[in-house]
């Protein structure tokens, strides 16, 4: 891919604090109008390789070429003071300055343009997951990061929320590093997996990813073949048995 699509590239990062590595030795690509998917264990280093891509840390080890500042990140947990009535159209303004269209856009974008005026404690965990997109998205980053986003969703939420993500990265042309616990789920909607268990046990397609020795080691035989179930054309949607519950059109 030509070079100017190249929004991050880490080479051999990792990160070496309080006697012992966090992650190490991490090759990753995040080009412009693709999604590059992180999955591993709990402790595997997903969220400080994304921290690492976002430049947070200032000593680590290897190299990361950045080639944009315009990067959004949706963290995994958000605080909030839900006592307070704060509306979502204060709270795309917290703290950034943003044009009335472009939050018109992302709302609408991300299917929440009627509750624009709603508290946010009045939303739904899926609601509440599109307006966190819709603030990302509002200034137009080249970089979206997304740390499991998918957090207080159902099973049915979380596959529309993850073809909203493939929706968001064709319409804007960004490229999107995504953290998921879950791979079958955002399986359809990512175009490169890297897995991490403190390093890359292994990466490529979401095929090659489901197949892999390393995976099946990591997640058991029973993952591996949940996600056989994905490898045919995606033209509907799965329960977590593999049951067809929704066809898409």
């Amino acid at each position: 891919m030509n070079t100017s699509d190249t929004l991050v590239r880490l080479s051999k990062a990792g990160i070496y604090k309080d006697k012992k590595w966090l992650v190490r030795d991490v090759d990753l690509e995040i080009n412009r109008g693709k999604i590059v998917t992180l999955i591993g264990p709990n402790g595997s280093g997903k969220t400080t390789t994304a921290k690492i891509a976002l430049g947070l840390y200032k000593s680590i080890s290897g190299n990361v070429e950045r080639n944009t500042q315009n990067i959004s990140y949706v963290p995994q947990k958000v605080s909030i003071d839900w006592t307070l009535p704060v509306r979502v159209i204060d709270f795309m303004v917290l703290t950034q300055n943003l044009k009335q269209d472009d939050i018109s856009e992302a709302l609408d974008l991300t299917g929440v343009k009627h509750l624009k005026r709603s508290n946010l404690r009045d939303l739904s965990g899926g609601e509440f997951q599109r307006v966190l997109l819709a603030r990302a998205i509002a200034k137009k980053p080249d970089l979206l990061v997304l740390d499991e986003p998918v957090q207080g969703v159902d099973f049915t939420g979380e596959v529309a929320l993850y073809s909203l993500i493939k929706e968001i990265s064709e319409k804007l042309n960004c490229g999107i590093l995504l953290i998921s616990h879950d791979l079958h789920v955002v399986m359809s909607a990512t175009d490169y997996v890297v897995c991490l268990n403190g390093h890359v046990c292994c990466c490529g397609t979401p095929k090659d990813v489901a197949q892999s020795k390393h995976y099946k080691e990591l997640f058991g035989e029973k993952s591996a073949e949940l996600l056989s179930i994905y490898e045919h054309n995606h033209d509907h949607v799965h329960s977590s048995d593999g049951n067809i519950i929704k066809e898409i059109k």
